[in-house]
């Protein structure tokens, strides 16, 4: 397969595309000869407000490129809008091939100081969309017989973080939401994967750096441009990935991760069952040497990136 041409007569929709790693997926989903629906409501980090003046920036370069593209300003977190979003694709290229769930927002507060509100908004932009979206294509991938799905999760997920119980629940429900996806579509020719993208960008700007670690934290992070999450994302759409679906990935840099998925990993039994004291007693000691730390993110990948 020639460069340029993996995603050729393919129609890609990407949320969040107006900025950031979003358009750094569309800006690559279209020079290899995708077209593409760029959507993008224009908000805030934290969701309020909205232009078209993201997308049209990121519809102007890929044009500006020879490329094809459309635009978007519909809000994924409404059933009926994403419905919209998916029809502009078949409205301007006659069908869909590619779904990539990037749009997010958010809000960042410690948990015991978390309002319904910073809790309704992040999970109905990053896990609602992500699900009015992939329903809305459903039905048309079905009917096709293929079709990719490429999720955006987050270490803040699949590790954690301080500060993000609402963006932490979101991210790993996509997980679970695009591996039951993978499950019930496969017999369709449809994937769906995740990518735990690493990226310093809008979505990070929000991190402190109010004390020397933080900032030492926060040089590594600006090393980690949007781009790098590109190629990963065009090949998990594309056709030579065909057999690949159900998975996380995750890019850092030039480092490619695969991730593990939550499994059993130890096990204990009593042959006359179990009471709480001997739980305590006997469950809890034996277990305790495989559990899992209480670490962040930044724990788990200490080192720099590469």
């Amino acid at each position: 397969m020639s460069e340029g041409s993996m995603l050729a007569g393919k129609v890609a929709v990407v949320t969040g595309a107006g900025g950031g790693i979003g358009r750094e997926i569309a800006l690559a989903m279209a020079l290899e000869g995708a077209a593409v629906v760029i959507n993008d409501v224009g908000a805030s980090l934290s969701g309020e407000g909205g232009s078209a003046t993201p997308a049209e920036q990121t519809r102007a370069i890929i044009v500006q490129r020879g490329g094809r593209a459309a635009i978007s300003t519909d809000s994924v977190a409404e059933w009926e809008s994403a419905q919209r979003i998916v029809q502009c694709a078949l409205d301007s290229f006659g069908r869909i091939d590619i779904v990539v769930n990037n749009a997010g927002i958010l809000r960042d507060v410690i948990f015991h100081k978390m309002s319904a509100e910073d809790w309704l908004a992040v999970i109905g932009v990053h896990l609602n969309g992500s699900f009015f979206v992939s329903r809305a294509a459903a039905g048309h991938f079905r009917r096709q017989g293929s079709g990719a799905y490429v999720h955006m999760t987050s270490t803040s997920g699949l590790v954690g973080n301080f500060g993000q119980a609402n963006y932490a629940a979101a991210k790993l429900g996509i997980v679970g939401l695009s591996k039951s996806i993978a499950l019930d579509m496969q017999r369709f020719g449809v994937r769906s994967n995740c990518i735990a993208p690493f990226a310093w960008s809008r979505m990070t700007s929000s991190i402190p750096a109010d004390t020397p670690e933080q900032q030492a934290r926060l040089a590594k992070l600006q090393q980690m441009t949007p781009d790098k999450n590109a190629p990963l994302a065009v090949c998990l759409a594309a056709d030579a990935a065909h057999d690949i679906t159900g998975q996380v990935f995750g890019a850092r840099m030039n480092e490619l991760y695969l991730f593990s998925q939550s499994r059993m990993i130890r096990s204990i039994h009593r042959s006359d069952g179990w009471t709480p004291a001997a739980i305590a007693a006997h469950a809890l000691p034996a277990f305790r040497p495989s559990l899992m730390p209480l670490d962040r993110s930044g724990d788990a990948f200490s080192w720099d990136p590469a």
